[in-house]
């Protein structure tokens, strides 16, 4: 049978140098000690590149470390933990293995990050059952910062360095057109968020393969939470690490949005107030770091274009077109909100995908786009060909004349997408008004866009931004006076349709309830607070809500055809007069009731990491973890400081 966390066989070669490793006492460090480069392969991207020996663990050479149960641990971590706190708890291990050594001098972690993490890392070692590491214990081997510590994490922060600062004579209202590092990025989106703090704020979805923060600033008249009937929009950049004007474009609409909002633009101020808005500028902030080596200019159609991992981010989500297609020829079966395959699970998951569906399912997105170059055109789901043979087919949705509309918004107010010019950049897309059906354009699966629209409540468009996938810096201010205007218009295009609440007849808040639209196979649910949003073109529309247990609902909606405010369509259900057992009889559609991974985890909390709901139950009788034949099938020495129960 299938382990449900596999470790790869080259890491399994590794166990073999597994020893009876365990609680040791700590030497004292009080001594001058002799610096020596730090050669450990799992350490070897700290933010020092100097160690001492004996370490903290009073193992004296680099020999003995890599034979030690504690090194092994480290290396298959990040598999054993599926991904969670990495590469943390790699450079806080590293920390007591190879401890930082600066001028003869010793220098320790810092004991509340190690407290830190092991708060947010804890549900991660529960849900396998495995015990914290005795060698991360916070009291004995950290400490504070009165006795002159340092924080082993901080490569991971994007810390500024003092020469990345803004010049003194640059007002801070001012944007700057230029490609900006992710410790730049990082930099700029926290300096907005503090300066428009009532309106925004930053937070993370969770790390990139290489612990980069997937850093997000919210815009909203209340930052960090979701309103009642407020739409939830998020543009997303830099999904290839080598296509870097979307991740630009948002850097500087950020801090336009701010300054803007603070001068009293009544526009963005009642985008502002109206919606919340989620602006992920980087996807992939390790492929960027791939392609900016080589600079702009200079970069290859390819250089950078994976993650750390080699996987294409945009070919990397659950296939779930594949399943619509055979779902759509049953009559009676819902086609929408599928379930991710189990065994999607099986493949390479990066981490950048597993963070973008957590928030997916965290928020009730309603409109997203996804910011890509190497072309000049809007394209929209479905991605992936309706007949899988064909390279190039027109394969639309239920909501083909939404998403034209939706591209249009984009496209029309575009300038150069609007140039009649034959020798302009993506000039074959000029008799379509520069939209296409994505799989008319080409064919590919694993598609986010397709994945928003099947999985969620959330209509996806992809945009590509013009020809040249890593510009110039000169062409910068360029390219964003051609797109302002088009993300404005596109963001509030999240105000069409319908909106409202599902509530029982004492004014309950109904989740999940279905939202229907006749003519349109394909439904929306309601968010926690019984709240919707419908996008819908105009015309006239017959509109159902239903929800297990209840009386559906119908109502007759005109949307006019200038209305640029989605309408108020609220919904009363009364509950059904069913006896229950023959209530309960009621078919599961599609095997809907599917275990997803994802519900194992709460994605938005602080530390990206807590379990919520169901856990693995812990083995209190005496068994033994999946993991643990890993750790002693190839070696007689056990470590046993591994088991949470012994």
């Amino acid at each position: 049978m299938r382990s449900a966390f596999p470790l790869p066989l080259l890491l399994l070669g590794s166990l073999t140098g597994l020893t009876a490793a365990g609680p040791r006492c700590k030497p004292d460090q009080d001594t001058i000690a002799k610096c020596v480069d730090l050669d450990l392969l799992y350490c070897n991207d700290v933010s020092y590149n100097k160690t001492f020996y004996p370490n903290l663990l009073d193992q004296k050479s680099r020999e003995v470390v890599e034979f030690s149960s504690e090194y092994i641990l480290l290396s298959v971590i990040h598999n054993l933990l599926q991904g969670e706190c990495n590469p943390d708890l790699r450079f806080l291990g590293c920390s007591i293995l190879a401890p930082r050594c600066d001028a003869g001098r010793v220098m320790r972690p810092c004991r509340h990050v190690c407290e830190s993490l092991r708060k947010s890392c804890q549900p991660a070692f529960d849900g396998i059952d495995m015990a914290w590491p005795y060698f991360l214990d916070c009291d004995r081997f950290f400490v504070s910062e009165e006795e002159g510590c340092y924080n082993p994490l901080e490569k991971l922060r994007g810390n500024i360095d003092e020469n990345e600062e803004t010049p003194s004579n640059v007002p801070s209202s001012f944007i700057q057109f230029t490609h900006h590092s992710y410790p730049q990025m990082v930099r700029v989106l926290k300096k907005t968020a503090s300066r428009c703090s009532h309106i925004a704020k930053t937070y993370s979805i969770g790390r990139s393969f290489d612990g980069k923060d997937l850093l997000v600033i919210e815009f909203s008249n209340r930052p960090g939470q979701h309103e009642l009937l407020e739409p939830e929009f998020k543009y997303i950049g830099n999904i290839h690490g080598n296509e870097v004007t979307g991740k630009e474009m948002l850097i500087y609409l950020a801090q336009y949005l701010c300054s803007e909002y603070l001068l009293g633009n009544p526009r963005i101020q009642t985008l502002i107030n109206t919606t919340r808005i989620h602006l992920l500028p980087s996807m992939n902030p390790d492929g960027y770091d791939v392609a900016a080596a080589e600079g702009a200019g200079y970069n290859g159609w390819t250089s950078g274009r994976q993650n750390s991992q080699n996987l294409d981010l945009n070919r990397n989500f659950p296939d779930l077109t594949s399943e619509y297609y055979q779902l759509a020829n049953t009559r009676g079966v819902r086609t929408d909100h599928i379930p991710i395959p189990e065994y999607y699970w099986w493949g390479k998951v990066a981490p950048e995908t597993k963070a973008i569906m957590k928030w997916m399912k965290t928020i009730p997105f309603v409109l997203s786009a996804s910011l890509h170059g190497g072309d000049l055109v809007v394209s929209y789901p479905f991605d992936f060909s309706k007949h899988p043979l064909e390279e190039k087919m027109f394969s639309p949705t239920p909501d083909e004349k939404m998403f034209r509309l939706l591209s249009r918004a984009y496209a029309n107010v575009h300038p150069m997408m609007m140039d009649k010019s034959e020798n302009r950049c993506g000039g074959n897309f000029l008799k379509r008004g520069s939209i296409i059906n994505g799989a008319d354009w080409y064919s590919f699966t694993g598609g986010m866009s397709d994945f928003n629209y099947l999985h969620t409540n959330c209509f996806e468009i992809t945009v590509e931004l013009g020809c040249v996938k890593f510009p110039p810096e000169e062409a910068l201010y360029t390219l964003w006076q051609h797109n302002k205007e088009s993300l404005l218009n596109f963001m509030e295009m999240v105000h069409r349709g319908i909106k409202g609440t599902v509530t029982d007849k004492f004014g309950k808040p109904i989740k999940n309830a279905r939202i229907l639209v006749r003519g349109i196979r394909h439904d929306i649910t309601t968010a926690a607070d019984g709240d919707y949003w419908r996008l819908l073109p105009p015309g006239t529309h017959i509109v159902i809500a239903q929800a297990p247990g209840y009386t559906k609902m119908i109502k007759k909606v005109t949307i006019p055809l200038r209305m640029k405010r989605a309408g108020r369509v609220d919904f009363i259900l009364h509950p059904l007069d069913l006896h229950p057992k023959k209530f309960m009889r009621g078919p599961r559609r599609n095997g809907y009731k599917r275990h997803d991974p994802l519900e194992d985890f709460d994605p938005h909390a602080e530390n990206n990491g807590d379990f919520v709901g169901e856990r693995r139950k812990p083995v209190h009788d005496g068994g033994k973890p999946w993991w643990w034949s890993y750790f002693t099938s190839l070696n007689h020495h056990k470590p046993t400081w591994l088991l949470k129960y012994h």
